[in-house]
């Protein structure tokens, strides 16, 4: 069974006097044995699915009837994946609490720490190096030994991250040898890479960071600006040292954060009480630009038999209607 999203245009809940359609302007929808369900979501920053908000009517007339009635559901369109599904090692939204995460996604967490671990490490080294070196526009074309050594650094965590999710999902290398780009860009659309916004909190006129934005299939390693940067300094330092510029290691520590992100979910880097989440905080802000509302995750909830059946908001997740996750196997 799969679903439906569209934009709220009003808000008609009985009682409620908060136009809810304006701070949760994206609605979806799908339909139990007995009732509609809406849950309501927003379209900025990390686009939280609130399963807190959640909607449900007695069945009366069709799933699209209902929407555009109660909701003036605009722009409706088809979810990709069926209702309680989640892909193995890749986020999106609704995932939000922890728990949920771990469950829907089959994280490892000892594998998780570990990773937080390396982005600590990476944020700490580009926080020392912004004390020298001031990313204006010609800081940022500066180069050196040490950003080199960062940018590195960064790329061969952003590939390990990339290597454990094929790993994971038992997909062997392409030319049964080693990981190319080749392979590597084939989760750029499943994982929806290229929607990850990293901002630099702390500098004000600096551009935010995408650095998937142009990844593409036809030149996997070339349209990846900064990793092909590393791929040259990597090999040739004498003829490509200037490729080692602050602004390929902010892009390369940025595809760090957003290949996290994508594997663990964005909220252990914002809300958990350490001193990788104090770093984050401190320096970045993490956003979803022109993302793909079809590939979200939206929760199943199993009603109970006594459950009413007129009109009213409620919190699925509290009261314990959610279903386990189907996680379901990486194919790419």
């Amino acid at each position: 069974m799969n679903g439906i999203f569209y934009n709220n245009t009003i808000t008609t809940l009985p009682g409620w006097a908060e136009p809810l359609h304006l701070s949760q302007p994206i609605g979806y929808a799908y339909e139990t044995a007995t009732h509609f369900v809406h849950l309501y979501g927003k379209d900025h920053g990390l686009n939280v699915i609130s399963v807190g908000l959640t909607v449900i009517e007695q069945k009366n007339g069709t799933l699209v009837d209902w929407v555009q009635r109660i909701f003036g559901a605009q722009n409706i369109q088809p979810l990709s994946l069926p209702i309680g599904d989640t892909v193995e090692s890749l986020w999106r939204p609704s995932l939000y609490y922890s728990n949920d995460i771990e469950v829907a996604l089959n994280i490892d967490p000892y594998e998780q720490r570990s990773a937080e671990q390396a982005l600590r490490v990476l944020v700490e080294k580009l926080d020392d190096i912004l004390l020298y070196v001031e990313p204006s526009q010609s800081g940022l074309a500066s180069y050196g030994h040490k950003s080199r050594e960062l940018l590195i650094l960064a790329c061969t965590e952003v590939e390990n991250l990339w290597t454990s999710i094929f790993q994971k999902a038992g997909i062997p290398p392409s030319n049964n040898r080693m990981f190319t780009t080749q392979d590597y860009v084939k989760l750029l659309p499943k994982a929806g890479l290229n929607e990850f916004e990293i901002t630099f909190k702390n500098y004000n006129g600096l551009r935010a960071f995408q650095p998937y934005a142009n990844w593409n299939a036809q030149q996997p390693t070339q349209s990846l600006s900064w990793y092909h940067a590393y791929n040259k300094t990597k090999h040739d330092r004498n003829a490509s040292f200037n490729e080692a510029t602050l602004e390929n290691v902010m892009d390369a520590i940025s595809g760090v954060i957003a290949m996290f992100c994508a594997k663990f979910g964005p909220f252990s880097l914002i809300h958990d009480n350490n001193a990788l989440s104090s770093l984050m905080n401190q320096h970045f802000h993490i956003n979803l630009k022109d993302s793909d509302h079809s590939t979200y995750y939206v929760p199943k909830i199993t009603l109970p038999a006594n459950t009413r059946n007129d009109l009213f908001l409620y919190d699925c997740y509290r009261e314990g209607h959610n279903e386990q996750w189907n996680v379901q196997p990486l194919v790419l």
